[in-house]
């Protein structure tokens, strides 16, 4: 049987390339890639057959979305006489016994009476869990038929497990594509994995007010046209430490040699089963209002006892730690196995006040070596309230190095703009500032579609 059907030009290798396992598809909103990924499917089944899985976090969303999409296409072609749609249960039969099942993520236990299943999509599966996505790995067998997992989603930040595992992870240090290359290349093959980056420019079928509906965003939030209109992984929000940088290891210990009078410091946030024990080794320089973080402990699962081995040096530098003070049993502990360790304090709204502290420093700089800290804080934003304004003491993952910077600045204050003003500036009496001494560049009048 003959079937056309007109794609755009940017999507047609895509829909007949069947050599390679694992399929990834990102790009900006109307790009069309859901679309072809549908059309992909229903030629597929009709050569062969075969049963497929389509994924989303919610079943409910489905409907109105995947089955949806295929319905129309089935339609278009002319085949809905042909290939069959039923509500209860939600599938799509076609007349060579392939057939089309749904699920949701939502209920996992579902996918046990699942079997084989040659072909997975996920759909937006950047909402999809980590341990889902593997479990359905695990689903995805047959004993004589190729087997193929397809992924859509728009991007989203580079803390989401898709970027991580199909492009790099920082803290295993694991590097698979840049993702620069993707955007540069359109296409990409590499580790029997097949990469396609799309934007709406390539939907030939969109409106030109589509584009331009796109490209408003621009004016007025950033994040979401690097989204929809750009189709690029980032950061999602606003930076909470955008002064943060990780350098070389050497150039780190050589900048700290380097100060003066560098100010010492240890911070230890606690934590156990989804938290971590997070030890760091902090320097500051209070004149340049610089900070460095060269040493870092951190791992979870660990026994305090077990936990006071892997960190014994500590009990013969006598370095002061200064820890959380919502565990005193803790600090106790390590208190009676000779560690120098004492509370920091705890009040209400030292979250904000920390956080601000921290903020003040001109630059904070971070050892690569320190894999954990970097990966944690080069990229933390602040979580938003239901009106998309910032929380300014919550963030987007909870970042166990912050935690513990804020324990090691325990009693250090770094000077605000205000206060440094009128540090560098002489008085007398009856007539105010008359004399702004400070060195400071910056400071030259005293402180200055869907």
């Amino acid at each position: 049987m003959l079937i056309e059907k007109e794609v755009n030009p940017s999507f047609e290798d895509f829909i007949f390339d069947w050599d390679h396992k694992f399929y990834f598809l990102v790009g900006g909103y109307g790009s069309s890639k859901s679309y072809h990924v549908a059309l992909k499917l229903i030629l597929k089944l009709l050569q062969e057959k075969r049963t497929a899985l389509v994924v989303r976090e919610v079943f409910d969303t489905i409907r109105d979305s995947c089955y949806s999409l295929l319905e129309e296409i089935v339609i278009d072609m002319g085949l809905d006489t042909r290939i069959k749609f039923t509500a209860s249960p939600m599938q799509v039969r076609f007349p060579n016994g392939s057939k089309i099942i749904f699920k949701g993520m939502d209920k996992p236990s579902k996918l046990k009476s699942i079997n084989n299943v040659s072909i997975v999509w996920i759909e937006e599966c950047s909402e999809v869990k980590y341990e889902g996505f593997k479990e359905l790995l695990g689903r995805l067998r047959h004993p004589s038929l190729s087997l193929h997992m397809i992924l859509s989603t728009n991007p989203v930040s580079k803390d989401n497990w898709t970027y991580k595992h199909f492009f790099k992870n920082e803290k295993k240090k694991t590097f698979i594509l840049d993702d620069e290359e993707l955007y540069k290349k359109r296409i990409v093959v590499r580790n029997n994995t097949y990469y396609h980056h799309s934007l709406a420019d390539d939907n030939l079928f969109l409106p030109k007010s589509y584009i331009e509906q796109l490209e408003e965003l621009k004016t007025y939030d950033i994040d979401l046209y690097r989204i929809a209109r750009k189709g690029r992984f980032g950061i999602n929000g606003r930076r909470v430490l955008p002064q943060f940088e990780a350098r070389p290891h050497y150039e780190v210990l050589q900048a700290i040699g380097n100060i003066k009078n560098p100010i010492k410091r240890v911070g230890f946030d606690f934590g156990f089963e989804d938290s971590y024990n997070a030890l760091l080794r902090l320097a500051v320089d209070d004149k340049e209002k610089i900070l460095y973080i060269y040493w870092e402990y951190y791992k979870n699962q660990m026994t305090d006892d077990r936990t006071a081995i892997e960190i014994a040096e500590f009990k013969s530098t006598q370095e002061l730690i200064r820890a959380d003070g919502a565990e005193p049993k803790t600090i106790k502990y390590f208190n009676q196995q000779g560690f120098n360790i004492r509370r920091a304090k705890k009040f209400p709204g030292s979250r904000l006040q920390n956080t601000k502290k921290v903020k003040r420093f001109k630059k904070i700089i971070c050892s690569e070596d320190c894999i954990n800290t970097v990966d944690e804080l080069k990229d933390l934003t602040y979580a938003v309230d239901k009106n998309g304004e910032i929380i300014e003491d919550e963030f987007n993952i909870d970042p166990h190095t912050f935690s513990a910077i804020w324990y090691g600045l325990d009693g250090y204050e770094v000077a605000d703009i205000k206060e440094q003003k009128y540090a560098n500036s002489v008085y007398e009496k009856g007539k105010g500032v008359i004399k702004n001494t400070s060195t400071d560049p910056y400071n030259r009048k005293g402180g200055s579609v869907f």
